[in-house]
């Protein structure tokens, strides 16, 4: 098996809490081979971790080394453009961490730079690439034959687990100026999308669907196609919680996010029909350990029966990074590509609009 060489660009909570471990672990097909971030603390502490890391001066340094295959993209959402073009004009493979941006227009720049690009772009979903998620694709109900699909994310934050679980570093070294000039590219490029005058809670909102809630939008997408239609959308508690209504014609999806300070995690998936349902629960990602979980009710003579798989301890990071290898090595096209991703951005967007028309109203 082809050992790939990986450049990681940032070294945050996701690539020390995930990436690195992974990568480390799946040591016959990828070699860590350079880093790079603003933070020279965490430089210093990645390069003690894994001494096959050779550290760069800069995310470009990286990108156009000859000593790195493929680039792992896990900086800051107002970076992933610029260097997913530095990538690309490198012709290096790369892996980018959801949301792939932060705007259409910027995917859209991106497509027109790779229609026959040969190399692999994947963008890290990786809730769709958990085993209780592949096998719930294989029990479904006929898409004809459901009635109504419920979808949520009630969580905290990734700090709340990781505090309690890993020693992650959260460097105290990074300019000021360097802080406050991305807080600035990344408040222009969401406000886009959301109105130069929008107010606070409806940036807070966007900001929560490109990051939380772009995982369940990907999934729901991946299991059932795309939604005719946004039918409803609001924001409450500062734009801290959303929900939404998604049109499939004869049933719709409901999706609600809230994320607090309560420090539990509860994410599902639920798929019905006359006589099914089937349900998807997520652990936290941030421990590995904890598995996914599919649960298959359906009616019988007696009542309804119950079937649970699992615990099913395939981890979904892993089981993604094994695909990207895949596709790398087979030259095919990952699901979670970015013009799939235009797709959850181009959602998104519908959302806000919705929001919009519904100003004032459960804000």
């Amino acid at each position: 098996m082809a050992v790939i060489r990986v450049g990681l660009v940032g070294l945050g909570e996701v690539a020390q809490s995930i990436h690195l471990p992974v990568l480390s672990d799946q040591r016959d097909r990828w070699l860590i081979s350079g880093v790079y971030d603003v933070s020279a603390s965490l430089v210093a502490l990645c390069r003690s971790e894994y001494p096959t890391a050779a550290a760069f001066d800069s995310a470009e340094a990286l990108i156009n080394s000859p000593d790195i295959d493929a680039v792992f993209i896990l900086s800051s959402d107002d970076t992933h453009s610029r260097f997913v073009r530095a990538a690309i004009q490198a012709n290096k493979h790369v892996l980018l961490e959801k949301p792939a941006c932060l705007t259409v227009r910027e995917i859209d720049e991106l497509l027109a730079l790779t229609p026959n690009y040969a190399k692999t772009i994947f963008v890290g979903y990786m809730r769709r690439y958990a085993p209780a998620y592949l096998a719930a694709i294989e029990e479904l109900p006929d898409f004809a034959d459901i009635t109504h699909v419920r979808i949520f994310d009630l969580i905290s934050e990734g700090r709340h687990f990781l505090k309690k679980s890993q020693n992650v570093l959260y460097p105290q070294d990074i300019e000021p100026d360097l802080l406050a000039r991305g807080a600035r590219e990344r408040e222009a490029l969401i406000r886009e999308v959301v109105g130069i005058d929008a107010p606070a809670d409806l940036v807070r909102a966007y900001r929560g669907l490109t990051a939380l809630s772009s995982h369940h939008i990907s999934a729901m997408r991946g299991l059932l196609g795309e939604p005719a239609r946004v039918l409803a959308a609001h924001r409450t508690n500062g734009g801290a919680n959303t929900s939404v209504t998604f049109d499939y014609g004869h049933f719709a999806a409901c999706y609600d996010a809230v994320v607090d300070d309560l420090g539990l995690f509860d994410a599902m998936i639920e798929v019905r029909s006359n006589t099914k349902r089937v349900r998807i629960f997520y652990a936290t990602p941030y421990i590995r350990s904890l598995p996914p979980q599919l649960e298959v009710t359906e009616a019988g003579v007696g009542g309804p029966v119950t079937r649970t798989y699992g615990p099913l301890y395939g981890d979904a990071f892993s089981n993604e990074l094994e695909s990207f290898h895949r596709h790398i090595m087979d030259g095919t096209k990952p699901l979670t590509d970015l013009a799939d991703s235009r797709r959850d951005l181009a959602l998104m967007a519908e959302i806000i609009d919705r929001m919009k028309q519904t100003t004032g109203i459960m804000r």
